[in-house]
């Protein structure tokens, strides 16, 4: 064209411009930048493509390709109609899309079958090795599985949770052992309650039932039902295992350890001894086997548990009806806990044992004196009982404590009333030998007081009988004596006295108060008649000579006293609020 320009220009010849030439420099130019473009990337990614699997470093990689395709975007817009420049950007984005894919596979949940699930879903083999390079992995096409790409990643890693779930699992497990403790009699080994064993338990098994869920169980679902049903076998042996445990440690004491009760239950106990042996060999057999798992998977084991758990139950039945016919033969033994009843049946003959349970059948004997034998030792003869104030009451006769112990305990019953009643009598007899503030130092607090009440009702009787007589005042000179009384038991708490004594005058002194409160009432309301509602609605204790007996009378009503010991214990004062019935006077248990 030069050539041409040149000559034409000498002979002054117009020429074409060659406009096409010129346009075809024009692209020569960017043809030569973008195949200097295409060299520079398949160059970079000839060289990726030999870089071992695990050397791969995607992050750069990507940034590489990132800045290929900012270069690419900067050609000249002339250059994207051809097919070299839509090569070229097809080949970046691929790549781009595959190193996704491949930063994807890296992931630490990837395992072999996970390469097995690519390859089939590609259908490119391949063997992943340690000499595996990027190229082996480009040539699955990778940016044409994206999708699958990240479901299979998106699963491994599902199921890498679960691996490490059950490796969790296997290893707390592994390390899971039973503690054990000697039962105090026998030492036969018995297994302590864990809590963190059995919140572990609980723990394990709910992980497994959300594992079991999960729709990426497939693999790992022989596994998991397998731990399942472990976890749920040792759970039905632990929670059956501590039920006969704690059945067995309670009978064992009973059946075994007391003679009494052998006696009574002969047939009952042989079937206990059974039991004895084949819990003592089961106990021993876990023993030797401390893994948890291991030990209550042990093959029949549940079986035998159920087993001996009935025919525990049939010798818990027979043990509850006979503890029935000894509640009949006392039926105080229904106030009180099987354990505590039990306890008593047990040490039935030894009456010093027994004692300690007094206070739950009687209302205020703690224990009781017995009479010593020719070595000095207490013999099974009560001479008398002890409150919890530690008040002594000497029986009118010695109480055989010998026997059975029910039948010996109605014998401590009917002498503590006889001895109550007896008393009683005595007292009141004696009331008007001498003073009363001497008089009340003779006798229990609990006699003391009621003749007291029984006095102060018979003498406002005799007040009323004296008013019909004519004698208007003898209600009010009984109110002046009432008050002499109560300033004599003042006088008296103002001195020196022991505790007991001290709580008995003062007793009476809070009784006596209420008595001179309700005489006062009936002189201000000029009541003259013992058949008045104001007299016959106060708690009136009497005794019957012929009857030989006290009663409590409140309106028409009549009660015959219990003769309860009650010890020498505090009352509270009485007030308009506590008085509403008038029977804040009564003894506590005393009818």
């Amino acid at each position: 064209m030069a050539s041409l320009m040149e000559s034409a220009s000498l002979f002054e010849v117009t020429i074409s411009e060659y406009k096409q030439l010129r346009q075809c420099r024009y692209e020569v130019g960017l043809l030569k930048e973008l195949w200097d473009m295409i060299t520079v990337v398949e160059s970079s990614i000839a060289a990726w493509r030999t870089t071992p699997w695990r050397e791969i470093n995607v992050e750069n990689m990507e940034l590489e390709c990132k800045r290929f395709s900012k270069d690419i975007r900067g050609l000249d817009k002339e250059v994207r109609a051809w097919e070299a420049f839509t090569g070229l950007d097809s080949m970046v984005k691929n790549i781009l899309t595959s190193l996704r894919a491949v930063a994807e596979l890296q992931s630490p949940a990837i395992r072999t079958r996970h390469w097995h699930q690519l390859m089939a879903a590609t259908g490119v083999c391949f063997t992943m090795d340690q000499e595996t390079t990027l190229a082996d992995l480009l040539q699955l096409n990778l940016h044409c599985f994206e999708e699958k790409v990240r479901e299979i990643v998106d699963k491994a890693v599902k199921e890498m949770g679960m691996e490490k779930v059950l490796s969790e699992l296997n290893s707390t497990w592994t390390g899971m052992h039973f503690h054990y403790e000697l039962h105090h009699r026998t030492q036969v080994p018995l297994l302590r309650m864990d809590e963190e064993l059995i919140e572990t338990l609980e723990d394990n098994q709910v992980q497994l039932q959300n594992v079991m869920s999960s729709k990426y169980i497939a693999h790992f679902l022989d596994e998991v039902s397998s731990w399942q049903s472990k976890l749920s076998v040792a759970d039905l042996v632990i929670s059956i295992w501590f039920e006969v445990q704690r059945t067995w440690t309670h009978l064992e004491s009973i059946f075994i350890g007391s003679e009494d009760i052998r006696s009574q239950l002969p047939e009952e106990s042989r079937c206990f001894e059974g039991i004895d042996d084949d819990f003592k060999e089961l106990v021993n057999s876990m023993h030797q086997t401390p893994n948890v798992v291991e030990a209550t998977n042990t093959p029949g084991l549940f079986g035998k548990l159920e087993d001996i758990k009935s025919r525990l139950s049939l010798c818990e039945k027979a043990l509850a009806e006979y503890l029935d016919t000894k509640r009949l033969a006392f039926p105080r033994f229904y106030f009180i806990s099987s354990a505590d009843l039990l306890d008593i049946l047990s040490n039935g003959t030894n009456p010093h044992q027994v004692q300690k349970h007094l206070s739950k059948l009687f209302d205020n004997m703690a224990k009781m004196h017995f009479e010593a034998d020719e070595g000095g030792n207490p013999s099974k003869a009560a001479l008398g009982m002890h409150s919890k104030e530690d008040e002594y009451v000497p029986f009118i006769q010695a109480c055989d404590c010998s026997g059975q112990v029910e039948i010996w305990l109605n014998r401590v019953l009917d002498t503590m009333r006889s001895t109550v009643r007896h008393e009683m009598t005595e007292a009141v007899t004696a009331y008007e030998d001498k003073p009363r503030e001497q008089w009340l130092f003779d006798y229990p607090a609990q006699v003391a007081l009621t003749c007291t009440q029984i006095w102060w009702t018979s003498d406002v009787n005799i007040a009323f009988a004296r008013i019909e007589e004519g004698y208007d005042n003898s209600m009010k000179e009984y109110y002046r004596k009432q008050v002499a009384q109560l300033n004599t038991l003042i006088s008296m708490l103002i001195g020196q006295l022991t505790p007991g004594d001290r709580q008995k005058v003062m007793t009476i002194c809070t009784i006596d108060v209420h008595a001179r409160d309700v005489v006062a009432k009936m002189i201000s309301q000029k009541v003259e008649n013992s058949q008045a509602f104001v007299w016959l609605s106060q708690l009136r204790h009497r005794w019957d000579e012929g009857d030989r007996h006290c009663f409590a009378n409140i309106c028409d009503a009549q009660f015959l006293y219990s003769y309860e010991y009650l010890g020498n214990t505090p009352r509270l004062v009485i007030t308009p609020l506590t008085d509403s019935t008038s029977t804040s006077s009564l003894p506590d248990n005393s009818l």
